[in-house]
């Protein structure tokens, strides 16, 4: 049988509106979780105080302290299958400090599901979490309009909350006719992988039939390498194993790479996945590797490896369009916060504010502003403090979102446009 179209999925939406328990339901009716598992997570999540309810996302925030430092050590990492796919779920709760995972986690996403109560309608993460999932290029949405139970599944409440849902969608440029919205309750199981008896107004698919609509993205394949370094190991007897996601481009076992901004080259020896040696990665792919002639201290996190003939590239500065999602005062020329791009993080000055443009609509609003506060979008160039890997908008989309952060919080998300590189 051919191997079904893989895709990542980000649960996005406010805290408390149900995403790691829908997360955990989907898990249960696609069978990927047993009667027994989920028994036995019920039994502990009484016992931990957390009841039924919580059984399932007791069993997300469980296995995300069980499973091993591998790879995916920011963002939790669940697999299920619907007909035509194969998802792995990237969970990106909603609490404060998540949101800097997110965008870590969101920028790997072809596809979210923003989960929103039908009893509290949008909330202040449901505006956030979709903004950014738009700024950082997540094209394609699926809605469930959880806690439906709660409500007692009444049509008019699904109505006023899908309204205002898509109202905030369709401003922020989504194409809200393409998106399914279905009315679910992830504590009972409607709607989740079949239609409910509970909600016969409802003509439209169940939750797991809309992400088996989804359409997959096609693989950059055919562009240059870019792997993001996500953390460097050293092993006994192997040498330097750094470990990354394959954002574009193919890497095959004996290529000369070089390891940028430290300009380091060598070979890789060898490329594991899932803990077997595989010949070549992928897009995607979450490996570790073996390299030849590549010093310690000229990888690490945030480093990113291209091949020889095409080095990613390090800027001197670059122009980006942002969007100010939480800042308590404005943000003006001369601010330095620290950008998580990809995997690094560095501190970036503004050196220019050349636009301030509507956050709906994209056209501009003004020329040169002095300032930009919170829910203002911008055109701004940084200028990075110490060498830093960055890609374009139109070469790398996958290497160009980012975010910002500053007292403990991500004030800003954006998106890089242009790069001045560094020569």
């Amino acid at each position: 049988m051919a191997e079904k179209p893989h895709m990542n999925l980000v649960f996005i939406g406010h805290v408390d509106h149900g995403k790691s328990t829908t997360v955990g339901r989907i898990m249960y009716e696609t069978g990927n979780l047993t009667d027994a598992q989920y028994r036995k997570l019920e039994a502990e999540a009484e016992t931990s105080g957390a009841g039924k309810s919580f059984a399932f996302a007791f069993l997300m925030d469980r296995l995300k302290e069980e499973r091993e430092r591998g790879v995916t050590i920011d963002v939790m990492h669940e697999k299920f299958e619907t007909d035509s796919k194969y998802f792995t779920i990237i969970d990106a709760p909603g609490h404060r400090d998540f949101v800097k995972n997110m965008i870590t986690g969101a920028s790997q996403a072809d596809a979210a599901v923003l989960v929103v109560s039908a009893k509290d309608g949008v909330q202040k993460q449901t505006k956030e979490h979709s903004y950014l999932a738009r700024t950082l290029g997540v094209k394609q949405l699926v809605v469930g309009l959880n806690k439906m139970d709660e409500v007692n599944y009444e049509e008019g409440k699904y109505k006023e909350a899908k309204a205002e849902v898509e109202k905030l969608l369709k401003g922020i440029g989504y194409k809200t006719d393409e998106i399914h919205f279905v009315p679910i309750s992830a504590f009972k199981g409607d709607n989740i992988a079949k239609s409910s008896e509970n909600t016969p107004w409802y003509k439209g698919k169940s939750l797991v039939d809309a992400l088996d609509d989804l359409k997959e993205s096609e693989k950059p394949t055919s562009k240059p390498l870019r792997l993001p370094i996500q953390d460097v190991y050293t092993i006994k007897g192997v040498g330097t194993v750094p470990v990354g996601r394959v954002e574009t481009g193919v890497v095959k076992k004996g290529d000369k790479i070089v390891v940028m901004p430290s300009k380091a080259e060598g070979e890789i020896k060898s490329i594991e996945m899932h803990h077997s040696e595989i010949p070549q990665a992928e897009p995607g792919d979450n490996i570790g590797f073996n390299l030849k002639g590549i010093d310690k201290r000229s990888i690490r996190r945030g480093s990113v490896i291209g091949h020889v003939d095409n080095p990613p590239t390090v800027a001197t500065e670059f122009k980006a369009r942002i969007m100010v999602l939480d800042h308590p005062t404005a943000i003006t020329k001369g601010y330095q916060p620290v950008l998580h791009c990809h995997t690094s993080q560095v501190a970036c000055s503004i050196i220019d504010i050349e636009k301030k443009l509507d956050p709906r609509t994209g056209e501009i609003k003004e020329e040169n502003p002095d300032f930009i506060k919170k829910g203002e979008a911008a055109v701004v160039t940084f200028k990075p403090t110490q060498p830093m890997v960055v890609e374009s908008g139109k070469d790398f989309p996958e290497m160009a979102s980012f975010a910002i952060r500053d007292m403990g919080q991500t004030v800003a998300a954006g998106k890089v446009l242009e790069v001045t590189k560094k020569v």
